[in-house]
């Protein structure tokens, strides 16, 4: 299959075109002219396009079968909130666009855990643990927004385009492996993204399944490790932290806080098949 790839050159986005090439498919992979391209396999295309640029979007996706969107900024921090929130928005909505105009029936946004609040909000809000795709959203920043109106706007294009089958990915602070997580986290943030964290393989192997997926019609999943990033018991992090919280789910042992089932079952995918939570 031949599967476009924005942010290609970024950290996830090279992640799931090796993972891709590895598969036996064929990349186009999309960045920034200013995004460094230093990689040459006889099935990657680099190409260098704006996705907030529709024109050139298009260009670059042309004979494509599946997409795969992940240009995007990563964080509120380090750029203006319009900018942030109107980048993210606009290439979102060209990734759908483009992929409907042209018949790209499978197609795969990452979102983020962050859709419904969460790290960037001053105090988030959390109705019950552990946390699933119903959970409604209580954002309120520009990245976080974003991240929930690409959700909305992959609802609207699947009612239109009926055919079409769209996930969004709700990644978690992607990582190398689960160390690198437990090492980069600051004590003051840890309790807002809920000890959670996702690996750069399980996050690629999440989107390449998802463009192969059989579903129609718009879903998301989270996509998030089984266990958290503390040693501490989650009943006991749960009580110190969110005591108002009710607890609705397993939270036994170092289990996380996000209920990844739906991907489980929709998707065939897992974390890592190899470790369970315990």
């Amino acid at each position: 299959m031949r599967i476009a790839v924005t942010g290609a050159r970024g950290r996830v986005g090279r992640a799931v075109v090796d993972a891709a090439l590895r598969d036996g498919h064929s990349v186009v992979g999309i960045d920034r002219p200013e995004a460094t391209a230093d990689r040459a396999h006889p099935r990657l295309d680099d190409v260098d396009a704006d996705v907030t640029s529709y024109d050139d979007f298009e260009h670059a996706v042309q004979d494509s079968a599946a997409l795969i969107h992940l240009a995007a900024y990563a964080s509120p921090n380090g750029h203006p909130d319009h900018e942030v929130h109107n980048n993210n928005v606009v290439g979102s909505y060209n990734a759908l666009s483009v992929a409907a105009r042209l018949g790209i029936a499978k197609v795969c946004l990452a979102s983020s855990i962050n859709a419904i609040g969460g790290y960037y909000s001053r105090n988030p809000r959390y109705d019950y643990f552990p946390v699933d795709e119903l959970h409604p959203t209580y954002n309120e920043d520009p990245y976080s927004l974003s991240k929930r109106i690409c959700e909305e706007q992959a609802d609207s294009f699947a009612r239109r385009y009926e055919s079409m089958t769209i996930s969004t990915l709700r990644f978690h602070a992607v990582v190398p492996a689960r160390g690198a997580a437990t090492r980069t986290r600051q004590f003051e943030g840890e309790s807002k993204q809920l000890w959670g964290y996702t690996t750069l393989d399980a996050a690629a192997r999440a989107c390449l399944l998802a463009v192969s997926a059989d579903f129609t019609g718009h879903e998301t999943f989270y996509v998030v490790a089984p266990r958290t990033t503390s040693e501490t018991p989650s009943l006991a992090l749960a009580g110190e932290y969110f005591p108002e919280v009710p607890i609705v789910g397993d939270l036994s042992g170092t289990r996380g806080f996000f209920d990844c089932r739906k991907a489980e079952v929709m998707l065939g995918w897992a974390h890592d098949p190899s470790v369970t939570a315990r």
